[in-house]
């Protein structure tokens, strides 16, 4: 079943202070129409710009997530994204009136709760997914980074981190479904190690921070003097050493292995920004935003490609066809040795993608040619005029018959040589909408990746006179 785009159903107001600012942030979350994607509106500015969720427009990712566009930015927006995404919200309109994100408990539970799963709205037009095809690495090896995606049918993290820490040292986290997300990642909290959390002290930089929205990792031995001095910063009252290293005041972790959840949760709301939800297994050791960042642009360079109108469809021979021959011969009265259409593999609303087998045996390379067997170019024309009759005969009234009939070919391009062997792709797209019998459509042939031929042509269809 194809899946369709999301948004909300009601406007949700999230408030809470920025991190890094400390100000006291109001998002106002409101639908979005199709296609619209997750865009931030800064309100608190004149103009009231826009400022789109795309990996394109991050500019920093020093101490979280930054996007930035005209001069307008909203930082700290991972831990949101990872919500939306993963209650499969595509479309969304967030007023926002600071330069960052309220940053709540440091997780994204409370975003994800106040979203809610009963507010959802399914939107008419289809969900594009960017399917892993094959493997994409990125990797630092000074630092040990890597991130890995690989192809899958799903969407699934598995995170390794690794600190040269008594307290924390290695720990692993995966997620299997973002349907288990809010159970098994949403809680998790961002961390710091006191060390960090000194220097950021010291540089003003978490005018927001709080001991109760971080989990501060003690990787030092530290005095009652000092964690006095931390605490009053914070505007927190006085926290009893315990005399070890560890987890400050000894605060309740949701999970053994919290950290690395968290950073898979990062990991999630900054591939977000690649611009469409992926299919794929996605590997990470020692994931941080800057590396997470490096990877999405990795990622949406490929998805581009992949969404290029000159890009060749994914062809599984395994999977069930939408249209074999059998239904193809009721569609189209064309028959041996003229029907160039062998199966339907995938129907959209506005293209369709169908399958040709060029065997040896055809009658046309008795004389086309004997000595060098190709495939006439004016017969993959056929084959793209076939595939788009299928797509607008589908939709006609099954109790009648109709035939096609080329009104006019133009930008015909052939680009290399159809043999026997290949296999042709074939994909057509509606250009414009059927009126009075008449559409006008975009064909493309696929060998493999390459693109063989391609052209524009107008046809009429007509019913055909009753017997």
């Amino acid at each position: 079943m194809t899946a369709k785009q999301k948004t909300i159903l009601h406007e949700v107001k999230i408030s809470g202070k920025g991190l890094h600012t400390g100000l006291i942030v109001n998002a106002l979350l409101k639908p979005a129409p199709e296609n619209h994607g997750i865009i931030f509106k800064r309100v608190d500015i004149k103009e009231q710009p826009e400022i789109e969720a795309l990996v394109s427009n991050v500019v920093d990712t020093s101490r979280g997530t930054v996007i930035e566009k005209n001069g307008a930015r909203v930082g700290t927006i991972e831990h949101m994204l990872a919500a939306l995404s993963a209650l499969g919200i595509d479309n969304l309109l967030i007023e926002i009136d600071a330069p960052e994100a309220p940053i709540m408990d440091g997780s994204s539970v409370l975003i994800y709760d106040a979203i809610g799963e009963d507010n959802l709205k399914e939107q008419n037009a289809e969900r594009e997914y960017f399917v892993i095809r094959e493997k994409i690495v990125f990797s630092d090896k000074e630092s040990g980074v890597e991130l890995i995606a690989l192809p899958d049918d799903d969407f699934s993290l598995n995170v390794m981190i690794s600190y040269n820490s008594e307290v924390l040292d290695n720990q692993f986290a995966k997620l299997d479904s973002l349907n288990n997300f809010r159970k098994e990642i949403a809680p998790c909290r961002t961390f710091v190690f006191l060390h960090e959390l000194e220097f950021l002290l010291n540089n003003n930089l978490v005018k927001g921070g709080d001991l109760d929205n971080a989990i501060v990792i003690m990787d030092r031995d530290v005095t009652q003097q000092e964690l006095d001095r931390i605490a009053d910063l914070f505007h927190h009252e006085h926290i009893k050493l315990n005399g070890q290293k560890g987890i400050l005041n000894n605060l309740k972790v949701h999970f053994s292995n919290e950290p690395a959840r968290h950073k898979l949760l990062d990991l999630v709301g900054d591939l977000t920004l690649v611009g469409k939800p992926i299919k794929g297994k996605i590997i990470a050791t020692r994931p941080g935003h800057s590396s997470n960042i490096q990877f999405a642009k990795m990622l949406n360079k490929e998805m581009c490609k992949q969404f290029s109108k000159t890009a060749a469809p994914i062809y599984d021979a395994d999977a069930e066809p939408v249209m074999d021959i059998l239904k193809i011969r009721e569609l189209l009265p064309h028959r041996y040795p003229f029907l160039m259409v062998d199966k339907v593999i995938e129907i959209k609303e506005n293209y369709i993608v169908g399958v040709k087998n060029i065997t040896g045996n055809e009658p046309m390379f008795t004389g086309h040619f004997p000595q060098e067997p190709v495939f006439p170019g004016v017969l993959s024309i056929e084959a793209m005029a076939q595939c788009g009759g299928l797509f607008v005969l589908s939709q006609m009234d099954p109790e009648k018959s109709y035939s096609t009939y080329f009104l006019k070919i133009d930008g015909i391009k052939f680009r290399r040589k159809i043999v026997p062997g290949d296999t042709l792709i074939i994909k057509v797209e509606l250009l414009t909408p059927l009126r009075r019998g008449i559409s006008t459509m975009k064909g493309y042939i696929f060998v493999g990746s390459q693109l063989a031929s391609e052209g524009e042509f107008m046809a009429q269809i007509v019913e055909n006179k009753a017997e």
